[in-house]
């Protein structure tokens, strides 16, 4: 038999992947007026289950408050919508 027939093929693994916490902009909406949200604040509020490689904010959801929103990713709906309700969107390495 050949060896690429004996060879188990298991897939593919990305070793330079990298894994965000996704976030959405409706669970911001539970901050304060005006409040500066940093990863570390989310974490201590319960909305980022740990850190992985980064925080990405996500656009699903509705937000209704001005704030700035410091994270390591935002998608396009998310910046959008943060930006509409008057805040700032500042990404952090």
């Amino acid at each position: 038999m050949r060896l690429i027939r004996r060879i188990p093929k298991r897939g593919f693994t990305n070793i330079s992947r990298r894994e965000f916490v996704p976030v959405n902009v409706s669970e911001l909406d539970m901050f304060d007026n005006g409040v500066e949200i940093t990863p570390d604040l989310m974490i201590a509020q319960g909305v980022a289950k740990g850190v992985k490689d980064g925080i990405k904010i996500l656009g699903t959801g509705t937000l209704s408050k001005k704030l700035t929103v410091k994270a390591h990713a935002f998608s396009a709906t998310a910046k959008a919508k943060i930006e509409s309700a008057g805040g700032v969107c500042e990404v952090v390495k």
